[in-house]
């Protein structure tokens, strides 16, 4: 899955739907992620050693990104029943919030805080943070403390999460496509007689028409700079390297070696003086940059037009109007459109890693094993209690929406960041749920290509001051410039451009360089 939200408020339930919407693909697409290619060849099946007696009792801690569910501890209770009687153990989670999650999960991370089990994601750094160090090498453990899953983990799903031949997270095990896109109103787009949104320039006639003519609505009302920051990632063809937030990449997908730092193209020189436009075109607020508001539950009121979301959070959000009564009719634009092309996540999208802190790793990756495998500690961890948060289709496969009335008397979907613990195989559908997620899915597959920049590993070592001064340099000039909140583009575009160079840039490009061509030549990228 992607980031990033609030789960406190609309967006969270959103997300909580989401996570059913990609489960319907799942279920008829999910199981068949596993096909095609066999798991590790270990000889014969792998067994917990005598290592793995859980005689002693043990209480671990465990972190995941975003906000629980306001049910959470009672899964969490229920959940530490199970675990008692089968593993003599119990799980403390945690939670990193939405609100500045990455400072606080890298704050995880290097403060030394005893932590057993993490989330970790390539759009959360998980190569950097391998390459520095700050997980465990759980090669030699996973067979004996986690052998289901050792033995069903594809061998590429293996090798998307090592370094030098070393393992050092648990990859989720499912085949996702989540580029980004925009949710917009298709009912207000038919109505207005819109053009069908295929490019920037219906992108634009959208928010235009529903800025002239639905008073006291916003097209995107709320933070904004993630999404444009995508859009001219995905409408320029740049591939970052380093991940989403670098600026730094290959200029298209098929060129590889030739390496830019896009600010200085002039892409990004045409991209901002049409941001400067609909800035003035009040396509979004004056304070965009540090607006609170949730462009969800702007959308839900009717005073929001549009966000930017992947495909299963487009569904998620369909989900949520469904449960909710609310009568909208939504479309959703893939930027994956710009240039014809979809790159499938890597295993390393979603996984749980054993940090270097932890006390009790063995014991960790053994209730790590219970839960992807199990479906009762699945089921109970993924979609909440049954009865309560959902309910099962006659046929056991599918859930139902809107799900029973729980404590609270209004249907209760629960959902936290579980991506790290999917399983294709125990992984269920969502009765009903939104039918342009399957055709999507179908259009990615069909113009899919290989996922080549995301898995090279920086650790950036020699070039840390020139990296940390020149986020300092984007957060100050490059942010307000992306979203037009600048009397003068042309000179602030110079001034960013002078500042960049001042900060050591190019320095950092040509580590950046060094390091894509070494990853180059070692698998063979030309």
């Amino acid at each position: 899955m992607n980031q990033p939200g609030n789960d406190r408020n609309a967006f969270g339930r959103v997300m909580r739907h989401a996570v059913l919407a990609l489960f319907a693909f799942m279920a008829t697409a999910g199981c068949s992620a596993l096909g095609g290619e066999s798991a590790r060849q270990v000889g014969t099946q792998v067994r917990a050693n005598a290592d793995a007696d859980a005689s002693k009792h043990v209480d671990l801690v465990w972190y995941l990104l975003g906000d629980p569910h306001p049910d959470t501890e009672k899964v969490l209770a229920a959940w530490n029943k199970m675990l008692e009687r089968d593993l003599n153990t119990t799980v403390k989670l945690y939670f990193t919030s939405w609100n500045d999650w990455q400072t606080r999960y890298n704050l995880i991370l290097t403060s030394g805080e005893p932590v057993d089990l993490i989330f970790t994601s390539s759009w959360a750094n998980f190569y950097t943070l391998m390459k520095q160090g700050a997980f465990m090498d759980i090669t030699d453990l996973i067979p004996a403390y986690a052998p289901q899953t050792w033995n069903t983990v594809p061998k590429k799903d293996w090798d998307d999460v090592s370094l030098n031949g070393r393992i050092y997270s648990v990859p989720a095990t499912f085949t996702e496509y989540s580029p980004t896109g925009f949710i917009y109103r298709e009912d207000w787009r038919k109505e207005l007689r819109l053009p069908p949104i295929t490019n920037l320039d219906t992108l634009e006639a959208y928010m235009r028409g529903i800025k002239q003519n639905k008073p006291g609505v916003i097209p995107i009302n709320g933070p904004a700079y993630d999404g444009i920051k995508a859009l001219f990632k995905y409408w320029s063809g740049v591939e970052p390297i380093g991940g989403q937030d670098s600026m730094i990449g290959a200029s298209a997908y098929g060129q590889p070696q030739d390496i830019v730092v896009y600010p200085f193209t002039d892409e990004f020189a045409a991209f901002v003086k049409r941001m400067k436009k609909w800035a003035e075109s009040g396509f979004w607020s004056a304070d965009a940059l540090v607006s609170k508001e949730d462009p969800g539950q702007r959308m839900l009121e009717g005073t929001g037009g549009l966000m930017w979301k992947n495909p299963s959070q487009a569904g998620g959000y369909d989900n949520e109007l469904r449960a909710r009564d609310v009568r909208q009719e939504i479309g959703y634009f893939p930027f994956t459109r710009f240039h014809g092309y979809a790159v499938p996540n890597l295993a390393s999208n979603n996984g749980m890693a054993v940090p270097k802190s932890s006390v009790h790793a063995e014991r960790t990756l053994l209730v790590l094993d219970k839960l992807r495998n199990d479906p009762a500690y699945f089921d109970l961890m993924t979609y909440g209690m049954e009865g309560v948060h959902y309910a099962l289709a006659p046929d056991g496969k599918y859930i139902i929406l809107p799900t029973p009335a729980g404590d609270s008397g209004k249907p209760q979907i629960y959902g936290i960041s579980s991506w790290g613990w999917w399983y294709a195989p125990n992984m269920r559908g969502v009765q009903g749920a939104w039918p342009e997620l399957d055709r999507l899915n179908a259009e990615f597959q069909a113009e899919s290509k290989p996922n080549v920049y995301e898995a090279i590993p920086l650790d950036y070592a020699p070039v840390r001051s020139q990296l940390a001064a020149v986020q300092t340099v984007m957060n100050q000039y490059g942010k307000p410039l992306m979203l037009g909140l600048v009397k003068d583009v042309d000179a602030a575009l110079g001034e960013y451009r002078e500042q960049l160079k001042l900060a050591g840039a190019e320095k950092l490009a040509d580590y950046v360089r060094a390091e894509a061509k070494a990853y180059y030549a070692a698998k063979g990228i030309k």
